[in-house]
């Protein structure tokens, strides 16, 4: 699926003013790590989720976790940037709710739960201070990445 049309649901950031931007200091990693990663990163450039970023304010490591069946799975740390940003008040509704909500209709879901948070465009003015840094270069999602605060409450 390409997307969702931004006129539908795009996610934007609610940074705190107050917040100074942090770039985090760089973290190296043991050989197999960087492999995952670099692969990971020349994934996200081909499906065009990610863009190389030159001077971010804000800037975020990658994080290599292990997952059940070995592989690793590429994270981004945004901790910093997500206490700049307030966690959205508004209550997510129940899952029984949401299913009672569509009866009658004829679509139940027009999102492709495969893809997830990437059919999700972030706003552009936003884009920046999503930026990580990798052996490679720095980037920064054209998409809603996982580990942002409130992007739960987006995809909702």
């Amino acid at each position: 699926m390409p997307g969702i049309n931004p006129e539908v649901i795009m996610h934007s950031l609610k940074i705190n003013p107050a917040y100074k931007p942090v770039i985090q200091k760089k973290r190296n990693f043991a050989l197999e790590r960087q492999l995952a990663f670099e692969q990971e990163v020349d994934k996200l450039l081909n499906a065009r989720f990610i863009r190389e970023v030159h001077y971010p304010a804000w800037l975020a490591n990658v994080v290599m976790v292990r997952k059940a069946s070995g592989a690793w799975r590429m994270c981004v740390d945004y901790t910093d940037l997500n206490k700049a940003c307030p966690k959205d008040s508004f209550p997510l509704p129940r899952i029984d709710q949401l299913v009672d909500a569509t009866s009658g209709h004829q679509m139940l879901s027009f999102m492709d739960t495969y893809s997830g948070y990437n059919q999700i465009q972030m706003n552009p003015a936003d884009e920046e201070a999503i930026s990580f840094q990798t052996d490679k270069g720095l980037y920064f999602y054209l998409v809603m990445p996982f580990g942002l605060k409130n992007t739960g409450a987006t995809y909702q």
